[in-house]
């Protein structure tokens, strides 16, 4: 990416902050299905992303649950929480495509969110944002039916990506939720009697 279109990016944060973080940012991009930081690392290095998304997932022995996603803009705030306590780090975040992330030391952006008022804002807003995506999951957890979950999950994916052809499989879906590939399975077939979906060679299809 040109310098001065990472600056373009950014300028959302403020023009002074935006030099301190191409000046101090590290610019990289990743492959589909990239982790990038893996549950019980230490948080060195806090992403911004440019283009493209990544998923962050928690994981309980051999179950995985997506908690949410990070868009263009945006960055991770379990990160940034973890990095500010020296704490290893709870989650795993993941490119769901190809992604391009500003990689910022840790150790500058909490002296950045005391000094700088859009670096304080982002992550203000980003807590905000987290607490209520993760308050809905787990509603969806404890109270949802897992067909609403399920085509919730994939209408998010889709919106996300801009596409209504989704290329998954039955068993990162099932990862994704915390349930079975057989009940996956069943629901999908269910969805796609109720005309909701196609499952088609490439994946699936929102109708």
């Amino acid at each position: 990416m040109e310098l001065s279109d990472l600056k373009q990016k950014l300028q959302f944060l403020g023009t002074e902050l935006a030099d301190q973080l191409i000046a101090q940012g590290q610019v990289m991009t990743f492959p589909a299905d990239t982790i990038i930081l893996r549950e019980g690392q230490y948080v060195k290095q806090i992403p911004i992303v440019i283009s493209g998304l990544l998923k962050v997932i928690t994981r309980y022995e051999d179950k995985e649950l997506l908690l949410y996603y990070i868009q263009p803009d945006e960055s991770c705030i379990m990160s940034f929480s973890a990095s500010l306590k020296n704490e290893p780090s709870r989650i795993i975040a993941m490119t769901e495509e190809e992604t391009t992330v500003l990689l910022l030391p840790a150790q500058e952006v909490g002296a950045w969110v005391n000094v700088y008022p859009g670096m304080n804002r982002l992550f203000y807003q980003q807590y905000n944002l987290r607490y209520a995506e993760l308050l809905e999951t787990i509603n969806q957890l404890l109270f949802g039916r897992m067909d609403h979950r399920l085509f919730h999950y994939l209408l998010e994916k889709s919106r996300l990506k801009g596409d209504k052809l989704l290329n998954i499989r039955h068993k990162q879906i099932a990862a994704e939720l915390g349930t079975a590939r057989e009940v996956v399975t069943r629901v999908l077939k269910r969805l796609e009697q109720e005309g909701k979906l196609k499952q088609v060679p490439g994946g699936i299809e929102i109708l």
